[in-house]
């Protein structure tokens, strides 16, 4: 909105600068999830809307009643992608499809959340079943994806339709060229991402502060990621695909980042309110979109190792259990099993307590996106 009615400030075409409107878009989040975070979680508090476990559900029951979170408020999220958005209309370029699709499939992820969370305020006390979820999530990922290819395919920008391979050095996998066949296989694909990633950050949102700070971090390496392929001097030199429309997008990373702080103030041990599907199935599509339109959906398990991680220990554990009735980790997700038993695989001498959790696995996520940044030179 502003960039469209503020092109010249004062003879200063500050709104001209992906970078200002990417600290501006991070700042107006922070301060407006500051700002609306209390009176949600009031609201949230008042009408007993609480949180429940994931994965192992007896002990994490046991464990979540032992620790007091039996009592926290959930659905925190409805706040923070409230808050992302408006940051994103105000100071993203609405002209911009990438942009323009960011925001629909964030809202309609969001809404998909919103719907499980606030079941919970039934008298079942459930939300809506994990296949009408899959359902919603492939909704909105197949929107977005099959309108960014539509687009691309229209308009003639077939480059949008490959996919770069990291490392190596001027590697394309041309999906264009397959004409039909390579546009089912490229929407197929990326539907995959989304998906992924937005299960990943929904099953890793267990500890305080665990999936807001892990998405600070992911936000920010796919924010540099996203500002580089936008710029047609710096992408050639560093051997990347020059997408133009990403560039903007490290706006809408800005207000992602900003919209985790705020919502990791209140978030952070002892947590005031829980991110819900609300927030975590939204935050992991955004995040994936941003990898898909900076042509990085290869280097994604890498910026979001953390997410991937903590969602394959939960697939195996269930499928292993299903077909043998045991386990192969101590409990999953991951972070479970070390904050219950102080082991993965076995038990260890004591278990962790959940910051030491939280806190390593930001020093993990911090690790894996410098690397991430690393491979822009590597080709």
């Amino acid at each position: 909105m502003f960039p469209g009615i503020f092109d010249d400030l004062l003879g200063v075409q500050l709104f001209g600068y992906i970078s200002f409107r990417m600290a501006m878009a991070a700042l107006t989040a922070f301060a407006l999830a500051l700002i609306t975070g209390g009176p949600v979680i009031r609201w949230l508090t008042s009408h007993k809307l609480r949180e429940t476990a994931k994965g192992d559900l007896a002990l994490l029951d046991e464990l979540s009643k032992r620790t007091g979170k039996a009592n926290t408020p959930t659905m925190g999220g409805s706040f923070l992608v409230g808050s992302l958005l408006v940051a994103v209309i105000l100071w993203g370029r609405l002209d911009n499809i990438s942009v323009v699709l960011a925001v629909l499939l964030t809202a309609i992820l969001g809404a998909v959340g919103f719907v499980d969370d606030f079941g919970k305020l039934s008298s079942t006390k459930k939300g809506i079943s994990p296949r009408a979820k899959m359902l919603g999530q492939t909704a909105a990922a197949l929107f977005a994806v099959g309108v960014y290819a539509w687009y691309a395919w229209t308009s003639g920008r077939f480059a949008l339709l490959d996919i770069f391979p990291p490392i190596l050095k001027d590697a394309r996998i041309g999906l264009a060229a397959l004409g039909l066949v390579g546009i089912a296989l490229f929407v197929a694909f990326q539907w995959f991402w989304v998906v992924a990633t937005s299960n990943a950050c929904n099953i890793t949102d267990g500890l305080d502060g665990l999936a807001s700070g892990c998405m600070i971090i992911a936000g920010l390496a796919l924010a540099v990621l996203c500002y580089v392929t936008g710029r047609a001097d710096w992408a050639p030199y560093l051997g990347l695909p020059h997408v133009a429309a990403a560039g903007e997008m490290a706006v809408v990373g800005g207000a992602l980042i900003g919209a985790c702080m705020g919502f990791l103030w209140f978030n952070a041990y002892p947590a005031k309110v829980f991110m819900g599907d609300s927030g975590s199935l939204p935050l992991g599509g955004l995040l994936a979109w941003m990898a898909i339109v900076s042509k990085q959906e290869l280097v994604l398990p890498l910026v979001g190792l953390v997410f991937f991680v903590d969602m394959a220990s939960s697939f195996l554990q269930t499928q292993w259990y299903k077909r043998t009735k045991t386990r192969i980790f101590t409990c999953a997700p991951l972070h479970h099993g070390l904050q219950l038993h102080g082991g993965v695989f076995k038990k260890g001498p004591e278990p962790w307590h959940e910051t030491k959790i939280v806190v390593r696995a930001w020093i993990v996520a911090a690790v894996c996106a410098m690397a991430s940044l690393a491979l822009l030179k590597v080709r």
